[in-house]
C-alpha cells in the first residue's frame, strides 16, 4: 500500500513539473516551487513535533521506544526522495537545522525507525527499512551518527519478518472455503480452550486482517536490497563483527525463504542476484579480513548446498564456484577458505543415502573448479578420511568414485613428468581396503564403486595397463590375512550381507574383462555357488558374472562351471531369471555351435595336406570354431542334460531355434565321418562327436523340416548295421565306470547312445518321412524290439519311436491306438514266453542240483550253466521291455505278465504276505542267482502299479517291505523313486508309510540318502507330504550328514525354503528335537516322534563325546538362526521350563545318561551366542538391505526394543531361581553337569547383567552364595588346568648319570614339583577369589538398574571404591568376560 501511494504521489508531482501547456513555464515552476516549499516546511514541522513527543517517552514504563507513525515515515521518505531526485541537500540541511534548533540529535531519528522495523506490520516494517537505508544514503548524512549495530540488526530482522510472513492469498489456499468448514478448521488449527485459545484466535484474526489490508509481494523487497548494496559502500562492518555475521546469515536465508513467496523464476532470480551482490560486497577488505568473512559466508551457505535440489542450492553453488572463486586470485584468505570448504562439507554431510549423494555432487562441483594442486590436496584428505569413522569412510568411498571419474588423468598416463605414485592409485588402494571394512554398508559400496571405476578406466588403453598391474599386485589386510584381489573376491562373494555379495559379483564381472588370462578357480566356483543364492538380485548378478567369464575365457574350467550353474536356473521361480537363462544359452552355446554350419566340407585334398602328423581330435578342433566340440561333449553330462532339454523345449516353443543350428550339427557329424574315413579307419568303430546327436534330437522336435531324411537314413543304416550286440552300459553312467573298459566297449556305449538319439530324431521328424521309408523303418524297429538283445536305453528309444511312427502315420486316433495295441500285444506275448521259460529253467536247475548230494559236476552241468547265462540277458531285456510298453500303452492287458513278475520279486520268500497271489513260485531266490533280473522285476512291477490302482493297493506294502530289507543300494534307490511316484498318484495309500521311507535318510549309501532327501523335499514343497510327526526331526540329521552335498542341500532347505514356507517349524519343534537327538524318552512327544527303539537309535546322535556334541550343537544353531527375535526369547523360556525346571522338579531323571545329555545340551544352548538377541540381527526381508535410513519407524523400533528389554528382564527373573535350585540338586548328587551349569551361569551374568543385578540387589544371601560358588568353581577349574600341564624338560632325569647323583636329582626334582604345585594351587586360589569378588562387585555397591528410557544408551556405573577396601591388582575374570572382544577396526585407527 505504502509503495503504491508513494509511487502515485511521485507521478503526480512529476506530471505537474513536466506540464508544458497553459501558463508560462517559469511562472508555473515558481508557483509550484513555492507550494512545495510550504508543504515541505509543514512536513518537517510535523516530523519535529512527533520526535519531540517521542523524546519525552518514559523508558521506565516501556523500555521499547514507540515507533514512528506511518504518515511520518511516508513524509520523511518523500522528503529524502525529493532531495535525491533534485540532487540538492537544501531540504535535508533544513531538517538537520530544525533538529539542532530543538536540541534534537539526528540519532534520535533512528530509534523510532528501528522500533517501526521491529514491531510494526510488514508494510510498515519494510517502509521503515527503506527509510533507514535512505537516511544513510542521503547527501551529507552523518553516517557514523545514524548507523548503530542495534538499528542494523533491527533492519535485518525486518527483512526476515517480511519473508516469513505468509501472504493471505497463499495461506488461505490450505483452508476450507465454506464458513462452517473454515470455523472447524480454525478450531482444529488453534486447538485447546479457554483464554489462551481465544487470544490466539484474536491474534490470528488480526493477522488475517493485516494480510487483507496489505497483500505482501516479494518484489517489494527488491528496492530495499538495492539500497543495501549501495549502503555497503558507506558503512564499514569491520568494527561490528556481530552485525557482519547477521548480515551474511540473512543474505543466505533470503534465497531459502523466498522459494515459496516468489511467483515466478524471474522474481526469484532478481532477489537472488541482489543477495549475491550484497555477499560480494561483504568480501571487501573494508568489512574485515576477507579470509574470515569468506569462511563465515561459506559456513552460512553450507546449509543451502546440502539441501535437496532447488533454486537456493543452485544459487549457493553458483556464488561459490563463480563469484568467490574469482576472488581467490586476489585474496589468499578467500582462497584458503574456499579450498577448505569441501572438507567442511564432508563433516556436515548427512548420513542418509540420497542427501549424501547430493552432498557428494555439490562437493565435486566445487572441487572441479579448483586448481590442480588444490584438487590433489583434497584427494589426499579423502584418502585419509577413508580411515576415519564409519560415516566418513562411507562418504570417502563415494567421493573416490567421483574424484577418479571427474578429474583429469587420475593414473598419470598422460602426464609428461613421471609421477612417483599417481593420486588415482592412492584412491584405488583406499577403495580396495574398504572392500574389507568392518561395516557391511561400506564393504558393499566400496565393491560397487570399485567395479564402476574398473569399467570406467578400462575404456582407456593406457589406463588398462596401469590398472591391470595394480590389481595384480595390490595386497591388503583382510580378516587378519594378507590378501590379493582374488582372495578378497572369494570372501566377499560369500559374505553374510546380500548387498556385499551382489557388489562382489559385479566387481568380478568387471575384473574378468580387465585381467584376462586364467581366472581364479576358487572365484569361479564361488560365482557358481552364488547362482543358487536365495536372493533374486544375487542370482542375477552371479549369472552376469559367470556369463562374462564365459565370453572372455575359452578355458574348459569356465565352460564346465557355467554349464553346471546357469542352465539349471531354467527351473527358477523367477520368470526373469528363466528368460535370462534362455537368452544366455542361446547366445553362448547354441549360436557358438551354429557357427560350425559355415565350416567347409572336408575334401580329400585338405585331408591329405592336413591330417598328416595330426590326431583325429586335433584335426576336428582345427576345423571347427574354438570350444564347439567341448561344448557339445559337456552338455552330455547327466547333471546338465535335463536343463538343456528344458531350455531347448522353451526355445522351441517360442520359435527361437534357428535352422542354422540343425545345419551346423549335421555338418559336424558329416565332417567327423569324412575325417574318420580319410584316415582309413574301420567305419564300424566310428562315433560322432559326443553331444551332436543329442542336441540334434532335441532341436529336431521344432525344426523337423530342416533335417535331411537322406542324412538320417544313411546314418541309421550305418549304426543299425554295425551295432554291437550284447549288454552295454548306459551312456549316462558315471565316468568312473568306464575307466577299466576296453576301447571296444566304450565305443559300444557311445554307439548305443548315438542310436538312441538318432531314433528320437527320426520319431520327431516322422511326419516329414515318405510313406515307404516310414513303413520299412517301423518294421525294422519292431524286429529289433522282438530280438530282446538291446540295452535298456535303446529299448526305450525303439518303443517310443515305433509308437510315434504309428500315431503320426495313422489317419485317425482310433486307427493309431489299434496299431499300437496290436504290436504291443505281440511283443508282450513274446516277452512273457521268454520270462516264463527262464523261470522254468531256473526252477528245474535248482531241483536237479538239490537231488544230488554232493551236487553233480561235469560237462553236462557246464552246458546248462552256459545256457542259463545266455538266457539271462534276454530275460532282463524282456522284462524291461514290458515296463516300457506299460508306459507307452497303459491300457494293454497285463494279466499274463503280473504273475510272472510276482514270481520273480517273491522268489525264495517265506513271508505269507508275499505268496498270497496265484502263480508259479520258486524255492530259490533269484536275488542271489540273477540279481539284475530281480531288480528289473521290481522296476517293472512299479510301472504296472502306476498304471493300475488296484494292483498298487496290493503291492505297495511289498515295496515298503523290500525297501526296508533290500541289500542292493541300486534297488533301494529305485524303490525310493517309485514310492515318491506312488505318493503323487496314491497319496492316501502311501501317507502311512512315510516314516519308513524316511529311514532311507540314514541309508549307508550316499546316493540313496541324497535321492531320498531330494524327493521328500520336493513332495513337501508340493504339499503331498506334511511337516508333521517324525519327518522334520529326521530331516535334521541331514544337516550333519557325512556327505557335503547332502549338507548343502539341507542348509538350503532349512535356511531358505522352510524359513518362508513354515517359519514356526523350528521354534515349535526345538525342545522336542533335543530329546530326540539324545534318544531320551522323557519328553511327552518322544514316543510319537521316535517310533520303535531301533528308529530312535538310528535317528539320534547319542553320546557325550566331542563329535556327537558338536553335531548336535550344529543342528541347534541352524534352527536358532531361523528364528525371529521373539521366538528366541520364547525358546529361552521353553528350555528353562521344560528341561531345567523339569530336572529341578524331579520330572527329568538326571541320573540317566540320555537325560544328562539333554540337560548338558540345554546349558550349551542357553550359553551360545545364537540364542541372544543382537541389535544388528535382521529379518530375512531386511538381509538384502544394507543402509538403514532413519525415519518414522524409529519410534516403533524404540518401543519394540524397550518391550524386548522388559521381557528379557522378566525372563531372567524366572530363570535364575531355577538355576540356583538345579545347582543345589547337582551338587548333592556330585553330578559332572555342575561345570556346564556354572559356565552357562557365567555367560548369563555377562549377557544379562542389568536384569540379574535387580535380582541380586534384592537378595543378598543369593549374592553371597553366587560369590562363593563361583570361587569354588574357578579354583577347581584352575587346579585341573595345572594338574594337566605338561612337564618341562627340567623335570626329566638325565639318561646318562651315576645312580647316586640320579637319585639325588630326582628327589630334588620331586621337591621342586611339589613346591611348584603348591605355588600353582595358591595362585589358582587367589585367582578364584578375585574372580568371585569381581562377579558382583557392581551389585555390592548398590547401583540400581537404569530406567527404561535409557536402555538404548550404554551405562557407565560408578567406580568409587569403598573407604578401607584394598585394591586388588589381579585381573577380574568375570569383568573381562563382560567386555566385548576388541577388533582392529578402522574406527580405532
Amino acid at each position: 500500500m505504502y509503495f503504491r501511494v508513494f509511487w502515485r504521489e511521485n507521478e503526480n508531482s512529476n506530471s505537474k513539473v513536466d506540464n508544458k501547456g497553459g501558463r508560462d513555464p517559469t511562472l508555473a515552476f515558481r508557483g509550484a516551487s513555492n507550494e512545495a516549499s510550504v508543504k515541505m516546511e509543514e512536513t518537517i514541522s510535523r516530523i519535529i513535533t512527533e520526535l519531540e513527543e517521542l523524546r519525552h517517552h518514559d523508558i521506565r514504563s516501556d523500555p521499547q521506544p514507540p515507533p514512528l507513525s506511518l504518515q511520518s515515515l511516508l513524509d520523511l521518505q518523500s522528503l529524502l526522495d525529493d532531495a535525491h531526485y533534485a540532487n540538492e541537500s537544501e531540504l535535508l540541511d533544513r531538517l538537520y537545522d530544525e533538529l539542532s534548533s530543538k536540541n534534537l540529535s539526528p540519532s534520535l531519528l533512528i530509534q523510532p525507525i528501528a522500533s517501526a522495523m521491529d514491531s510494526g506490520p510488514v508494510n510498515v516494517s519494510l517502509a521503515a527499512s527503506k527509510l533507514y537505508l535512505s537516511l544513510l544514503l542521503s547527501p551529507n548524512a552523518p553516517v557514523f551518527t545514524l548507523f548503530t549495530p542495534m538499528s542494523f540488526l533491527s533492519f535485518l530482522r525486518s527483512i526476515r519478518r517480511s519473508l516469513k510472513h505468509r501472504p493471505a492469498s497463499q495461506s488461505n489456499l490450505d483452508e476450507p472455503t465454506t464458513g462452517s468448514q473454515s470455523a472447524a478448521y480454525r478450531k482444529r488449527k488453534l486447538g485447546g480452550r479457554g483464554k489462551a485459545s481465544r487470544k490466539n484466535a484474536r491474534n490470528s484474526q488480526n493477522n488475517d486482517n493485516d494480510g487483507e489490508e496489505c497483500e505482501f509481494d516479494a518484489m517489494f523487497l527488491l528496492p530495499v536490497l538495492e539500497k543495501l548494496v549501495l549502503a555497503m559502500d558507506l558503512i564499514h562492518l569491520d568494527r561490528f563483527p556481530d552485525s557482519l555475521k547477521s548480515l551474511v546469515q540473512t543474505m543466505a536465508d533470503i534465497p531459502v525463504l523466498a522459494l515459496e513467496l516468489c511467483r515466478n523464476a524471474g522474481q526469484y532470480n532478481q532477489l537472488a542476484n541482489s543477495c549475491l551482490r550484497v555477499l560480494r560486497e561483504v568480501l571487501r577488505p573494508e568489512h574485515g579480513d576477507p579470509g574470515n568473512t569468506a569462511a563465515e559466508v561459506l559456513k552460512s551457505l553450507s546449509s543451502l548446498i546440502l539441501m535437496p535440489k532447488s533454486q537456493a542450492r543452485t544459487f549457493a553453488l553458483g556464488f561459490i564456484t563463480r563469484q568467490m572463486m574469482s576472488l581467490t586470485k586476489a585474496s589468499e584468505g578467500v582462497k584458503k577458505a574456499v579450498i577448505n570448504f569441501p572438507r567442511y562439507l564432508t563433516n556436515k554431510a548427512p548420513d542418509k543415502s540420497e542427501p549424501r549423494a547430493l552432498a557428494v555432487e555439490s562437493i565435486m562441483e566445487i572441487v572441479g573448479v579448483m586448481a590442480l594442486e588444490d584438487q590433489i590436496g583434497f584427494v589426499k584428505f579423502v584418502v585419509q578420511m577413508a580411515h576415519g569413522k564409519s560415516n566418513l569412510r562411507l562418504l570417502a568411498v563415494d567421493l573416490i568414485l567421483n574424484l577418479v571419474t571427474s578429474l583429469k588423468d587420475p593414473l598419470g598416463v598422460n602426464s609428461e613428468n613421471e609421477m612417483k605414485e599417481p593420486w588415482g592409485i592412492c584412491c584405488l588402494e583406499a577403495l580396495v581396503k574398504r572392500c574389507s571394512d568392518v561395516s557391511a554398508a561400506i564393504r558393499a559400496r566400496a565393491l560397487s564403486n570399485l567395479a564402476q571405476l574398473v569399467g570406467f578406466l578400462s575404456s582407456d588403453v593406457k589406463c588398462v595397463v596401469v590398472l591391470r598391474n595394480f590389481m595384480e599386485s595390490v595386497t591388503v589386510r583382510d580378516e587378519n590375512v594378507d590378501a590379493g584381489i582374488n582372495n578378497i573376491l572369494r570372501r566377499r562373494c560369500m559374505d553374510d550381507k546380500a548387498a556385499v555379495r551382489k557388489a562382489a559379483l559385479l566387481l568380478a564381472t568387471k575384473l574378468t574383462t580387465l585381467l584376462g588370462g586364467a581366472i581364479d578357480e576358487v572365484v569361479l566356483k564361488t560365482m557358481g555357488m552364488a547362482c543358487s543364492d536365495p536372493l533374486i538380485s544375487i542370482r542375477k548378478a552371479a549369472i552376469g558374472a559367470l556369463s562374462e567369464a564365459f565370453r572372455t575365457f575359452s578355458d574348459k574350467t569356465v565352460l564346465t562351471e557355467w554349464l553346471h550353474a546357469v542352465p539349471r536356473l531354467i527351473t527358477d521361480n523367477e520368470s526373469s531369471i528363466q528368460e535370462e537363462c534362455e537368452n544366455l544359452f542361446l547366445e553362448l552355446v547354441l549360436e557358438r555351435i551354429s557357427q560350425a554350419a559355415s565350416t567347409p566340407s572336408y575334401g580329400g585334398s585338405i585331408c591329405n595336406a592336413s591330417v598328416e602328423g595330426k590326431s583325429l581330435d586335433t584335426e576336428m578342433e582345427v576345423l571347427f570354431p574354438e570350444g564347439v566340440l567341448y561344448l557339445l561333449s559337456a552338455i552330455c553330462d547327466r547333471e546338465v542334460t535335463p536343463w538343456v532339454k528344458k531350455i531347448c523345449t522353451n526355445l522351441g516353443k517360442k520359435k527361437r531355434l534357428k535352422n542354422k543350428l540343425v545345419a551346423a550339427l549335421q555338418n559336424i557329424i558329416k565332417v567327423s565321418e569324412s575325417i574318420w574315413l580319410s584316415q582309413s579307419l574301420p567305419i564300424e568303430k566310428w562315433i560322432a562327436p559326443p553331444g551332436a546327436w543329442f542336441l540334434l534330437s532335441e532341436a529336431s522336435a521344432y525344426l523337423s523340416k530342416a533335417i535331411d531324411w537322406e542324412f538320417l537314413h544313411h546314418h541309421w543304416q550305418l549304426l543299425d548295421k554295425n551295432a554291437i550286440l550284447g549288454e552295454c552300459k548306459s551312456p549316462f553312467d558315471e565316468g568312473d565306470a568306464f575307466v577299466e573298459e576296453e576301447n571296444s566297449e566304450r565305443n559300444s556305449v557311445a554307439w548305443a547312445s548315438d542310436r538312441v538319439f538318432l531314433l528320437q530324431t527320426i520319431s520327431n521328424v516322422s511326419l516329414e518321412l515318405p510313406s515307404e521309408p516310414a513303413a520299412d523303418l517301423a518294421h525294422n524297429l519292431l524286429i529289433r524290439i522282438e530280438e530282446f538283445n538291446m540295452h535298456s536305453t535303446e529299448v526305450d528309444a525303439h518303443v517310443k519311436a515305433l509308437a510315434t511312427l504309428c500315431k503320426r502315420k495313422a489317419s485317425n486316433l482310433t486307427e493309431a491306438e489299434g496299431l499300437v495295441m496290436k504290436w504291443v500285444h505281440q511283443v508282450l506275448l513274446k516277452a512273457s514266453k521268454i520270462i516264463d521259460k527262464f523261470i522254468s529253467e531256473h526252477s528245474q536247475k535248482n531241483r536237479e542240483s538239490g537231488f544230488f548230494t554232493p551236487p553233480r559236476s561235469g560237462s553236462r552241468r557246464d552246458k546248462k550253466s552256459m545256457a542259463f547265462s545266455k538266457s539271462l540277458p534276454e530275460a532282463i531285456t524282456a522284462i524291461y521291455t514290458i515296463g516300457t510298453l506299460v508306459v507307452v500303452c497303459p491300457s494293454a492287458d497285463m494279466s499274463t505278465v503280473v504273475p510272472l513278475i510276482h514270481t520273480i520279486i517273491t522268489s525264495g520268500s517265506s513271508d505269507p504276505k508275499s505268496n498270497k497271489f496265484l502263480g508259479p513260485t520258486t524255492t530259490t531266490s533269484l536275488k542271489q542267482t540273477a540279481p539284475s533280473l530281480y531288480i528289473q522285476g521290481w522296476l517293472t512291477m512299479g510301472k504296472l502299479c502306476l498304471a493300475d490302482g488296484k494292483l498298487a493297493k496290493s503291492y505297495i506294502p511289498l515295496f515298503v517291505q523290500e525297501l526296508e530289507k533290500s541289500e542292493f543300494a541300486s534297488l533301494r534307490n529305485n524303490l525310493v523313486v517309485m514310492m515318491a511316484d506312488f505318493c503323487v498318484r496314491y497319496t492316501a495309500l502311501v501317507d502311512c508309510y512315510i516314516p519308513k521311507i524316511t529311514r532311507c535318510l540314514r541309508d549307508p549309501c550316499e546316493l540313496v540318502r541324497r535321492q531320498t532327501f531330494i524327493l521328500l523335499a520336493r513332495l513337501l514343497q508340493r504339499d503331498y507330504v506334511k511337516w508333521r510327526g517324525v519327518l522334520f526331526l529326521r530331516f535334521l540329521l541331514s544337516l550333519v550328514d557325512e556327505s557335503e552335498k547332502i549338507r548343502h542341500l539341507a542348509d538350503f532347505l532349512f535356511g531358505n525354503i522352510l524359513k518362508v514356507k513354515a517359519p514356526l517349524l523350528a521354534y515349535n519343534s526345538f525342545v522336542e528335537a533335543i530329546f530326540v537327538l539324545n534318544d531320551c524318552p522323557a519328553h511327552n512327544g518322544h514316543k510319537e516322534s521316535h517310533g520303535p527303539g531301533k528308529d530312535g537309535r538310528l535317528f539320534s546322535i547319542r553320546g557325550n563325546d566331542e563329535n556327537s556334541r558338536s553335531k548336535r550343537m550344529h543342528i541347534y544353531v541352524s534352527l536358532l538362526k531361523q528364528m525371529a527375535p521373539e521366538h528366541l526369547l520364547a525358546t529361552f523360556a521353553k528350555l528353562c521350563a521344560e528341561i531345567l525346571a523339569a530336572a529341578s522338579d524331579g520330572m527329568l531323571n538326571i541320573e540317566d545318561v540320555t537325560a544328562q545329555s539333554v540337560l548338558q545340551d540345554a546349558f550349551h544352548i542357553l550359553a551360545c551366542k545364537e540364542i541372544r538377541i543382537s541389535s544388528t540381527r535382521l529379518s530375512a526381508s531386511e538381509s538384502a538391505d544394507i543402509e538403514e535410513e532413519a525415519g518414522a519407524d524409529n519410534g516403533a523400533a524404540s518401543r519394540g526394543k524397550a518391550i524386548t528389554q522388559i521381557v528379557k528382564k522378566g525372563l531372567i527373573q524366572n530363570t535364575v531361581p531355577i538355576f540356583i535350585e538345579l545347582k543345589r540338586i547337582l551338587e548333592s548328587k556330585n553330578s559332572p553337569l555342575i561345570g556346564s551349569l556354572m559356565e552357562c551361569l557365567r555367560v548369563l551374568l555377562k549377557d544379562y547383567k542389568n536384569e540379574i543385578d535387580d535380582i541380586l540387589v534384592a537378595d543378598k544371601q543369593l549374592q553371597k552364595e553366587l560369590i562363593y560358588d563361583m570361587q569354588k568353581y574357578e579354583a577347581a577349574k584352575a587346579k585341573a588346568a595345572v594338574s594337566t600341564m605338561p612337564k618341562s624338560s627340567a623335570h626329566r632325569s638325565p639318561e646318562a648319570s651315576a645312580t647316586l647323583a640320579k637319585t639325588h636329582r630326582q628327589s630334588n626334582l620331586k621337591d621342586k614339583r611339589e613346591n611348584s604345585k603348591t605355588v600353582a594351587s595358591a595362585m589358582t586360589d587367589a585367582a578364584a577369589a578375585a574372580t568371585a569378588r569381581a562377579v558382583l562387585r557392581e551389585v555390592n555397591k548398590g547401583t540400581a538398574t537404569p530406567p527404561l528410557s535409557s536402555l538404548g544408551v550404554p551405562k557407565v556405573k560408578s567406580r568409587t571404591i569403598v573407604s578401607g577396601s584394598v585394591s586388588n591388582g589381579h585381573s577380574d575374570v568375570i569383568e573381562s568376560l563382560r567386555k566385548r572382544q576388541s577388533f582392529d577396526s578402522d574406527e580405532e585407527n
